[in-house]
């Protein structure tokens, strides 16, 4: 992996591929080998670029509260330092929130964004009191709970789920705790869906217990031009699930 000076920390990445700049964003609680399977299909169209967001993977950790603007600044000033104006932004679950969080803050740099599993909606008041009830078990107890708790929702498949858990473990719990409480924080991003004047990709399983189908609907019929992918059977994890259908779904961006 490569390392690149990013608002006071190091942002780990990896650049693969060449074609229309294309940035992966991970989801909660992962890193960037989320999209290893998938990146072979992709690396012929796209320039693929693969960061560890702020606190995950071999991504250095700030101490200071971080919310998905923050997230979102990280991957502006990778860009930077890359020599990128625009790139396609594909979020996976909290990936997509900092996904939309971009687009909010710069949306002349989006040339296309993708919704992998995720959601353009806020936490209800009692979800977003669940986050900080396990931001503060985290910090009390380590992430034991939140692996035992997420990994079996991440797909039926039990090699998938094993997969999910080893790199759940290998994430520190400051990185945790810090997402926990910026995904309760985010902003709703329904109304962002109108301003949009670029290619938009939805992919979601239908069998995802994480965030239900019905949210992706629920864009598509917001923004009637979103290329929308139900795939059959598919949990949270598409890009493992049903790679080669998640991969040619992503070309729209291309």
């Amino acid at each position: 992996m490569e390392k690149d000076n990013v608002n006071r920390m190091q942002l780990a990445y990896e650049r693969r591929g060449k074609g229309t700049p294309l940035v992966l964003l991970h989801g909660f609680p992962l890193d960037h080998h989320l999209w290893d399977e998938i990146v072979p299909l992709l690396e012929d169209t796209f320039d693929v670029i693969l960061p560890d967001l702020r606190g995950f993977g071999a991504s250095t950790a700030i101490d200071s509260p971080s919310g998905m603007d923050d997230y979102a600044s990280d991957i502006a000033r990778l860009l930077d330092n890359l020599n990128i104006q625009k790139a396609a932004i594909v979020g996976h679950s909290m990936g997509g929130y900092v996904a939309l969080a971009f687009a909010r803050r710069y949306p002349e740099r989006v040339r296309g964004l993708g919704l992998v599993s995720s959601q353009v909606l806020a936490d209800a008041p009692e979800r977003k009191e669940g986050r900080y009830k396990s931001a503060a078990d985290v910090g009390a107890n380590g992430i034991g709970s939140v692996v035992e708790s997420m990994a079996p929702k991440f797909t039926n498949d039990e090699k998938l789920q094993s997969y999910a858990r080893t790199s759940m473990e290998r994430q520190p719990p400051a990185a945790y705790i810090s997402a926990l409480k910026a995904m309760a924080e985010r902003a709703d991003s329904t109304s962002l869906l109108s301003s949009f004047q670029f290619p938009v990709v939805v992919i979601h399983g239908d069998a995802d217990s994480l965030i239900p189908i019905d949210r992706a609907r629920e864009v598509k019929a917001a923004l009637s031009e979103a290329h929308l992918v139900e795939i059959s059977g598919a949990g949270h994890i598409p890009m493992m699930e049903a790679k080669e259908k998640t991969a040619e779904a992503l070309k729209h961006l291309a």
